[in-house]
């Protein structure tokens, strides 16, 4: 692909997907914001990753349920004339178990996490996308966010309103040149998944194999770049056609 310039924020970037998004987008030549919650050593080793590899990174720590500390922990770099060019919303939790049992806790902190971080990330970064006319927002989902998974309602809720949110949103923006999009994963192996029923979840997907990291984080690469400017407000399933 193109060698890009600009500012890339990913969040949840300290493992799973978002690392492997980070590295990615560092390898195209953006400068890479890689946030993370708590594992700041995690983050520090995908800078240090990116950096030996020729490009850019910055660590950046915030929870993104927290709006005031995304506030402050991203104000240095919107009040940067060149701003954030590419968001890459990452960071999710799981809280499974069946819904009937399912207490406030459980529901809520998937939904927390994706749908109000999605808000405090995306909102002012989007702003400033708007006012220069260019941007490129990439909103990670799930296959459970377009299927359902028993076990996992509240994830899927959470998953179902970022979809909802990305072809809105796109809707919105698409007349200031900033193109938005939803990248839904299937069974990737992270750490998220470790849990999972793997044998009989791999006995469904037609590819009969597990995804990679790697292979999420290069579609999300592809819709950051100018070859993907005529495309907004799709979801992309990166799942073995298990969907």
């Amino acid at each position: 692909m193109t060698p890009q310039a600009g500012r890339a924020l990913v969040t949840g970037a300290s493992r799973g997907i978002g690392r492997a998004v980070a590295l990615e987008l560092g390898a195209l030549g953006y400068e890479v914001l890689v946030n993370f919650r708590a594992e700041s050593a995690k983050a520090a080793e995908v800078c240090a990753a990116i950096v030996a590899a020729g490009g850019r990174a910055v660590p950046v720590g915030f929870d993104v349920t927290d709006g005031d500390a995304v506030a402050a922990a991203l104000a240095p770099f919107l009040d940067d004339p060149a701003g954030i060019e590419v968001l890459v919303s990452n960071a999710g939790v799981t809280a499974d178990g069946l819904f009937v049992g399912m207490d406030h806790d459980a529901w809520d902190r998937p939904i927390r996490t994706a749908l109000d971080g999605f808000y405090h990330v995306a909102r002012p970064i989007a702003r400033g996308m708007a006012k220069r006319r260019r941007g490129r927002i990439v909103v990670v989902s799930s296959v459970s966010g377009i299927t359902g998974n028993a076990g996992q309602v509240n994830y899927s809720a959470a998953k179902a309103g970022l979809v909802g949110a990305t072809k809105a949103l796109a809707r919105e923006l698409a007349a200031r040149n900033v193109v938005v999009n939803c990248v839904a994963p299937g069974l990737i192996d992270t750490d998220m998944s470790a849990d999972a029923p793997r044998d009989a979840m791999i006995a469904a997907i037609p590819m009969r194999r597990i995804g990679r990291p790697e292979e999420v984080a290069k579609v999300v690469a592809f819709l950051c770049t100018d070859a993907a400017s005529y495309l907004t407000g799709q979801v992309v399933a990166v799942d073995g056609w298990l969907t």
